[in-house]
């Protein structure tokens, strides 16, 4: 309803960058000037000066700024009523579906959801793993996506500003190439892994996979610990073109077809369930109740 050129706009004016505006909207920063200048070209006015301190707004700016939060105020209000008013229209729970954090437990459980909120409709919206998807996403849940499967902590939980609703504890495993002689058994021993390198998430990501780490330094030195920033389908390519063993969980043991994943006879997993927006619309209430009636 609005020119959205305008939130990028006020993002520049309130960080007085380029650079800062784009980190926080995770785009580069050559996006960002590109869209000021088009809004500066449809408005027919110069919105911002360069200055020792950076962007300052001119005058014009200036009144731009006061009426633009004003009107995208004013419209996302607009469409609240809209759809408030329009009694007809579906409920529709948005599930964002990417290769780290697959909507298949959501689909496996619908028919039964179902008889409990058959009104309800939902949607798949897939998502590139990326970190900044990951922020963007997490950060603003309910916004274009109202539920994420995943794996989580509450130390991640506060960092998201996001909510969950637990469903299960999900074993951590380890996977290996299919060509590897680990994938001729069906369980791993911790000494199995000895002399072998494990790819394990960097610290600080998981307090679960933080205290694996620990005490695989600690009790089984043996094991050589390779650390990854960020989980996404690059980090299994490198496990299958390489002898190394990747920590895994069953929802991932279908992100690569040359990955064998297996059990390990540690005692580790990590909480797995659904994120959330922490004040969650009625819909995804609903639905919420619903999966912990299912899920007792």
């Amino acid at each position: 309803m609005y020119n959205h050129q305008l939130d990028t706009f006020i993002v520049v004016a309130d960080s007085g960058s380029f650079n800062k505006a784009a980190e926080a909207l995770f785009i580069s920063p050559p996006a960002v000037i590109k869209q000021i200048n088009l809004l500066e070209d449809s408005l027919g006015v110069r919105l911002f000066t360069r200055t020792h301190r950076g962007l300052q707004l001119t005058k014009a700016g200036q009144s731009v700024y006061e009426d633009a939060r004003y009107i995208i105020a004013y419209c996302r209000e607009s469409v609240e009523r809209a759809k408030k008013a329009d009694d007809t229209q579906p409920s529709v729970l948005r599930i964002g579906t990417s290769t780290m954090t697959p909507g298949q437990t959501i689909v496996d459980m619908w028919t039964q959801i179902r008889e409990e909120i058959p009104d309800i409709k939902f949607q798949l919206v897939p998502f590139e793993n990326t970190p900044e998807n990951a922020r963007e996403i997490l950060k603003n849940m309910g916004k274009n996506i109202d539920i994420v499967c995943g794996v989580y902590d509450e130390r991640a939980l506060k960092h998201w500003q996001c909510a969950a609703q637990f469903i299960a504890d999900v074993p951590m495993r380890c996977a290996v190439s299919v060509y590897d002689p680990l994938a001729k058994k069906d369980r791993l021993t911790v000494e199995d892994l000895h002399g072998r390198s494990i790819m394990l998430i960097r610290e600080g990501w998981n307090e679960e996979t933080d205290r694996l780490r620990k005490w695989l330094t600690v009790e089984h030195p043996e094991i050589n610990i390779v650390t990854f920033d960020f989980i996404n389908l690059s980090v299994f390519n490198d496990c299958e073109n390489s002898d190394r063993v990747l920590m895994c969980i069953d929802m991932w043991s279908n992100v690569h077809p040359l990955l064998k994943t297996l059990p390990v006879d540690w005692d580790y997993s990590m909480p797995f369930g659904l994120l959330h927006a922490p004040k969650p619309s009625k819909t995804v209430k609903r639905f919420l109740n619903a999966v912990k009636k299912l899920n007792k």
